[in-house]
């Protein structure tokens, strides 16, 4: 027999049962990913992250229920950011429930409000650990956008793999200009096929003032890798806690993030961005982080290939649908 599903608006009277309900999920992806936060396996610490989400401006969502008993929910706020062009997100608070079934019943309520509104670009953080739901928000016709991976702290050994004559060093003040021109390569990368990303391109007096105002921030470390006395590639290494594209269910407690790499093209094929990433990596050990995170595009196949073989592994999804 086909079991019963009854939807609601989301209202703030269910979010204790919310709450219970992603706990419950984020033991479970624990189990795959023990990197993950232990906090959030509590409902009281959960409950706070939904109860932020719901708090958006303009957010909204669907609750259900199974013969009285809370099954799932789905919550999404839009973006205000021009950039993300008419979006909803959903958090990775922002949806809950063992049933695959009744998170796309919620989704189904929920997004019928959101297109109506103008709202046709759908997000959903997912754990790559769940299996069953990420199948759930395939089958609404979302896929897979952009990848949030972590590894493991290096052991003692670990260092750079130099090839080919490159030098790896921190940045200097003479490398600003080259690290303007470098500023701008991932960005051009992304708008080619197959990203075909809206990422704002900067111009080079832009890419030059960013590079100057990110010289003396001390909460960045900067490498750079050289060949015949040219700087051609750079990998910046900080806190994940600075990183705005994670959210706390995502993060471990203690993590480092390589959080942007770029190589020029007539550098590619040297080696210089595993070398690059392979230097942030290290610098995150000596800084005492136990894990280390980094994201990319899953159609950037250079970053996929790269940051994969460097060991990191999916940990979250961002899924995406455009209803046009």
């Amino acid at each position: 027999m086909n079991k019963r599903y009854d939807v609601r608006p989301f209202t703030p009277d269910v979010i204790d049962d919310a709450a219970r309900l992603r706990a419950a999920d984020h033991a479970r992806h624990r189990t795959l990913i023990p990197a993950l936060d232990p906090t959030y396996e509590d409902p009281a610490a959960v409950r706070a992250e939904i109860a932020a989400i719901i708090e958006r401006e303009n957010a909204s969502g669907r609750f259900v229920t199974a013969a009285a008993t809370p099954v799932a929910y789905v919550i999404g706020a839009p973006k205000s950011d021009p950039r993300w062009r008419a979006s909803v997100f959903v958090d990775d608070a922002g949806f809950g429930g063992a049933d695959p079934e009744a998170i796309r019943e919620a989704y189904a309520a929920a997004a019928g409000d959101w297109r109506s509104a103008g709202w046709t670009n759908h997000y959903a953080l997912v754990s790559a650990a769940d299996a069953e739901q990420i199948e759930a928000w395939f089958s609404l016709s979302f896929g897979k956008q952009h990848v949030h991976a972590l590894r493991e702290r290096a052991d003692p050994r670990y260092a750079p793999d130099v090839r080919s004559r490159l030098t790896i060093r921190r940045k200097q003040q003479s490398d600003i200009p080259a690290l303007a021109e470098l500023g701008r390569v991932v960005p051009m990368h992304v708008h080619e096929s197959p990203v075909f990303s809206f990422i704002h391109i900067p111009s080079v007096e832009e890419s030059v003032a960013e590079a100057e105002a990110d010289f003396g921030d001390e909460r960045f470390t900067e490498f750079v890798a050289t060949h015949q006395g040219r700087v051609i590639a750079c990998a910046v290494g900080c806190s994940l806690e600075l990183s705005g594209m994670t959210t706390r269910l995502m993060r471990p407690r203690n993590a480092g993030f390589l959080g942007h790499a770029a190589v020029l093209p007539e550098g590619r094929g040297l080696g210089a961005g595993r070398a690059v990433g392979q230097a942030v990596i290290a610098w995150s050990r000596d800084e005492g982080y136990e894990w280390v995170a980094t994201d990319w595009r899953s159609t950037n196949l250079e970053a996929n290939r790269t940051w994969r073989a460097l060991g990191f592994r999916p940990s979250f999804f961002r899924l995406h649908r455009l209803i046009g």
